[in-house]
């Protein structure tokens, strides 16, 4: 893996439950590993667009590569997201590179809000 291309600061937030002052609880997204990840395929041919409701809207997907670490690995697909640049962005897919343990390639799409 090459370290220089390391450049993009990337943070993973963990979906928790959560329990306010008068003892509800509620899911909510915390933060959970920030870290330096190289970015590919942001808003290329891995980007569409689609109809939805009469209007259209962009379907943006990227690629983040980071080291592999013992956080790193415990993250998963269902329960946590990437925020890049102050988008937030859904983990389709977990690549663990032929399990060499030296870099995770996570596939994702952007959230619409």
């Amino acid at each position: 893996m090459d370290v220089a291309a390391l450049r993009s600061k990337v943070m993973f937030q963990k979906n928790e439950t959560v329990t306010d002052k008068y003892g509800n609880h509620k899911n909510d997204w915390t933060d959970y590993y920030t870290c330096f990840a190289t970015i590919g395929g942001e808003g290329l041919a891995s980007s569409k667009e689609e109809q939805v409701a009469g209007t259209t809207v962009e379907e943006a997907s990227m690629t983040v590569t980071i080291q592999y670490c013992q956080k790193s690995a415990a993250i998963t697909s269902t329960g946590f997201r990437v925020v890049f640049m102050g988008e937030l962005y859904n983990i389709e897919n977990i690549d663990h590179m032929n399990f060499r343990k030296r870099s995770l390639k996570f596939t994702c799409k952007k959230e619409r809000r």
